[in-house]
């Protein structure tokens, strides 16, 4: 596909599109920053020399794995720099909070002059897409530069490989000027070669997600979270997270019907989407339960706001704070399942925890990891509303099944770890040699 023809495509679509993304832009806040980097190719100008990195991640979820790459990279190769760019807001906001010390920029839509121009500014030896955000423009002009590029902890769904296919004589070309295709699994691989992707372009890594999960209930940040909320050692904590209406809906009547018999349970609702954060919160006022913001919460000591809570439901209306709150839970419900065609979110954090966890059967996008956690007996899958309420009876009442899903989804977690490492023997090799490895290698020998 040309860069005309892309161009023009694209154009079109962001036509269609209009009235949608004004919306958006006008009452959900949306589209609003980072014109000038999108639609321009804006970068932040690197100035110096060194080789450089430059980790493309689209939202949230993409942005959170990025840290174990980051810190392996920092740990083998200090002397590359690294620049983070994001397409979503909730991920550039993450980036800039987690990743303060990197430059972290909107990635330019795939005009060609934009991309050409934000290529020239950041001057990067490698790109790298995180899963697979694949834009032709993009990928041509890391080439053009000179630059490699590869794609880690790759994915393709059945879906996405059948819209590839359709445009596969196009695609192609893109494809197979990837140098390295680094995907989670055995069935993601078998699909990019069904494509034609020339087989040793492809690798599997397993997922880095794993990699990035914490084990460990009684780290800093969760214990922080767990302090705040003012759970005790004795309330048993249900998180409903990632949700999508009308899962809070769901989550909340099953805590309902079980708080008048168990006395120790609490809920917390993490929604997925920061601009349901207030229908979430008119949904709670109508319950009649007792029950806070997080935002409300302040873990400075100087500050006016409250500095814990003592409600039986626990409202986050925060961004990227679901990973430590699961370390706080009992039992665990993973949104986006139920009646969602979003395909499910991100199970494997509640599990290296340790929660007994649930989800529903919409979880096309983790296909793997379900069928892993299934498989050892380390999670369920509930279909509606009352086998949730289901779920969560019996962790209450049979703490030794509990403890069991819980403890199963620990070991099945720690015993898939080990991706970065291998990701990072695939990509290292496409960067430039260390300068010391240059200089040694041209001295003269004794």
């Amino acid at each position: 596909m040309t860069a005309l023809f892309l161009n023009a495509a694209y154009f079109l679509t962001l036509i269609v599109a209009a009235p949608w993304l004004i919306y958006q832009s006008v009452f959900r806040g949306k589209y609003r920053e980072g014109f000038a980097a999108k639609f321009w190719g804006a970068a932040p100008r690197r100035n110096s020399n060194r080789p450089c990195i430059w980790l493309h991640a689209v939202s949230v979820g993409e942005v959170n794995l990025l840290g174990v790459l980051l810190k392996h990279i920092a740990m083998h190769r200090p002397d590359v720099e690294c620049v983070i760019s994001t397409t979503t807001k909730t991920g550039y906001d993450l980036a800039k909070s987690k990743y303060a010390q990197y430059t972290v920029f909107y990635c330019p839509l795939d005009f060609s002059w934009a991309v050409r121009r934000a290529m020239n500014r950041i001057r990067p030896s490698l790109l790298v897409l995180a899963e697979l955000e694949l834009w032709p423009n993009l990928v041509r002009a890391a080439r053009e530069h000179g630059a490699r590029v590869g794609i880690v902890n790759g994915r393709l769904s059945e879906k996405s490989f059948r819209g590839y296919h359709h445009i596969r004589r196009w695609l192609l070309p893109v494809l197979n000027s990837i140098d390295v295709i680094a995907v989670q699994n055995e069935e993601y691989a078998q699909r990019f070669r069904n494509l034609g992707v020339e087989p040793e372009r492809v690798c599997v890594t397993g997922s880095l997600k794993f990699d990035g999960a914490q084990c460990d209930r009684h780290n800093p940040r969760t214990q922080s979270l767990r302090k705040l909320a003012g759970f005790s050692a004795d309330d048993v904590v249900f998180l409903a997270g990632s949700t999508q209406q009308p899962e809070e809906q769901l989550a909340l009547a099953a805590f309902q019907s079980l708080a008048g018999e168990y006395p120790q349970l609490r809920l917390v609702i993490v929604p997925r989407h920061p601009h349901r954060f207030d229908e979430v919160a008119a949904l709670l006022d109508r319950s009649g339960l007792k029950w806070q913001r997080r935002s409300a919460l302040s873990e400075s000591t100087n500050s006016p706001l409250t500095t814990h809570s003592s409600s039986p439901v626990l409202l986050v209306d925060t961004v990227g704070e679901l990973g430590a709150w699961w370390g706080t839970a009992t039992i665990g419900f993973v949104g986006g399942s139920l009646f969602s065609s979003r395909g499910g979110q991100n199970m494997i954090e509640p599990a290296a925890y340790g929660v007994a966890l649930c989800f529903g059967p919409n979880t096309q996008n983790f296909r793997d990891v379900v069928a892993l956690l299934l498989a050892n007996d380390a999670a369920v899958r509930v279909a509606s509303g009352e086998e949730l309420t289901a779920f969560v009876r019996r962790c209450l009442s049979d703490t030794a099944y509990a403890d069991g899903l819980g403890r199963n989804a620990v070991e099945l977690v720690k015993a898939q770890q080990g991706a970065t490492a291998r990701t990072w023997a695939r990509i290292e090799p496409l960067l430039p040699q260390p300068v010391i490895q240059l200089e040694a290698a041209n001295r003269p020998a004794a």
